[in-house]
């Protein structure tokens, strides 16, 4: 799984990792922050974090087109450091005045632009280690990888985030809302391990960082035609057009299914359940995965040996820890179910590689486009979870007037419907971005790049749909709007599919 690829690949992916820990772990409070700070309702609270959401997706095409002239590399410097001052901005306990609110908007205004310097020029770089034919057949398991690697860094991010804001109420004295700030900060310092893997590490990448350099390599590719240019354009536009509303509904974790946690679902957990809880014990299990296929790839009898044995000693640890877990409960709050999707990536990224792996072998493994279409119909399935565990619980606007006496449900539903929807994102993210990378004609690298994030960014700034329709609509109807969006989408892809796989060839 891991053999075969250059060691750029690890040191870019590190530097993603440390970035992406930072940026989720204000994330996961975001939403709660703005309602809890400024007393905003769930529309205005949603529509302020799309916004956000959609300019970190637009920028990199910003990024791009100016990474295409100047450099990937350079726009990744300028970009960490842009951002590193907004998330510093962010941290500040100014209040809940009109000035603290024109600060949090400047603050995420930095954050956006140096996010799309950063973000998308980095997984050009890293789609530039795999235009080398020797390591071309490894683009798709590259970004499978890469993809897993970011998942590391949010995996953590909610226990982090709840944690140092508990941390800073009970034992520094801080209000609610001034603790936010504490997990703000977190960000900073994600930031300056980041910094700081990427230039250690340079020396592995250097040679795509683009520039002067890059240009010269492009002159002398082969040039692709007018026509043929067009036709990957257009197949990178229908793709784009179709992600838009995934991640409309994807981005539902930050905003609606969140407010589904916080308003419907149990605040405690007790018994095996609770041990899902505590991100030590996924840890564990991601370490049990990993040397179960360990065993099965490892070469030499003592590697082999050795993975075995971890396997036993996690499942050994594992069911020692449930048979003694008894009937105490844990609290349980909103974000922290937003640590389920990253594990869920990580756990299920090498049993991902080893299927389509298996099937490439046998040559019958999906195209990316018709991985994408089955993305779609895996989401619909996700929210379909959702429709379910909700019946017969009252609205939103009910609950809220229920004075505590609204039902509460499992929250086995929530943590199902995030297994369903990483299977979905897992078939269409890093497989999606894989495409980009390939298909983009060789000088809109940097551009097309970006055109995915747009992509991203106009599903971002759609997911404040679900923070309108969150009040007085009953809660079947509004999962449904996105088993609808999704079931579209995957059958346009369908429709489209010809077109799209010829765009490969």
């Amino acid at each position: 799984m891991f053999k075969g690829h250059p060691k750029g690949l690890y040191a870019l992916a590190l530097a993603n990792t440390g970035e992406r820990f930072g940026y989720y772990t204000m994330l996961a409070v975001f939403a709660l922050f703005l309602r809890a700070n400024f007393g905003l309702e769930a529309g205005v609270a949603g529509a302020i974090y799309s916004t956000f959401l959609g300019l970190v997706y637009f920028m990199p095409l910003i990024g791009g087109i100016m990474a295409d002239k100047f450099g990937f590399g350079k726009m990744v410097t300028i970009g960490i450091t842009i951002m590193f001052a907004g998330y510093l901005l962010l941290s500040l306990p100014l209040g809940g005045d009109t000035v603290a609110m024109i600060a949090m908007l400047g603050a995420l205004l930095f954050i956006s632009i140096g996010t799309g310097l950063f973000k998308g020029n980095l997984q050009v770089m890293v789609g530039n280690l795999y235009d080398d034919p020797k390591y071309a057949d490894k683009r798709d398991s590259a970004f499978s990888l890469f993809y897993m690697a970011i998942n590391i860094g949010a995996l953590f991010a909610p226990t982090a985030a709840v944690q140092i804001k508990n941390w800073a109420e009970t034992s520094l004295g801080f209000s609610g809302n001034d603790a936010y700030h504490f997990s703000f900060a977190v960000a900073c310092a994600a930031l300056i391990v980041s910094m700081a893997i990427y230039y250690i590490f340079r020396p592995t990448f250097r040679h795509v960082e683009g520039g002067k350099r890059q240009a010269a390599a492009v002159a002398t590719e082969k040039e692709l035609s007018p026509a043929e240019t067009k036709q990957r354009v257009i197949a990178l536009c229908l793709v784009f057009a179709v992600v838009i509303f995934f991640w409309m509904a994807f981005h539902q974790n930050g905003l609606t299914l969140t407010y589904f946690a916080d308003e419907f679902t149990a605040k405690s957990s007790e018994g095996i359940q609770s041990m899902a809880f505590n991100v030590w014990n996924l840890v564990l299990i991601i370490v049990g995965v990993y040397a179960l296929f360990s065993v099965f790839q490892s070469e030499g009898r003592k590697a082999k040996a050795a993975s075995a044995a971890v396997v036993v000693g996690v499942v050994g640890y594992l069911v020692y820890k449930a048979m003694n877990v008894g009937n105490a409960s844990i609290a349980v709050s909103a974000p922290i179910f937003q640590q389920f999707n990253p594990f869920y990536v990580v756990a299920l990224t090498p049993v991902s590689l080893a299927i389509f792996g298996a099937l490439a072998k046998k040559g019958k493994e999906p195209s990316a486009p018709r991985k994408i279409a089955y993305g779609m119909l895996v989401a619909a399935a996700g929210f379909a979870v959702m429709a379910i565990g909700s019946k017969g619980l009252l609205t939103p606007d009910a609950q809220a007037a229920s004075n505590g006496e609204g039902a509460l449900v499992s929250a086995n539903w929530l943590i199902s419907t995030y297994l369903v929807l990483t299977f979905a994102e897992l078939l269409l993210s890093p497989m999606g971005i894989s495409f980009v990378s390939k298909v983009a004609p060789p000088k809109l690298k940097g551009m097309m790049m970006g055109g995915w994030f747009v992509a991203t960014a106009i599903g971002n700034a759609l997911v404040s749909v679900g923070g309108f329709l969150w009040g007085g609509i009953p809660l079947t109807i509004v999962w449904s709007v996105f088993i609808v969006l999704c079931l579209l989408s995957a059958l346009f892809m369908f429709v489209m599919m010809k077109r799209l796989e010829n765009a490969t060839k």
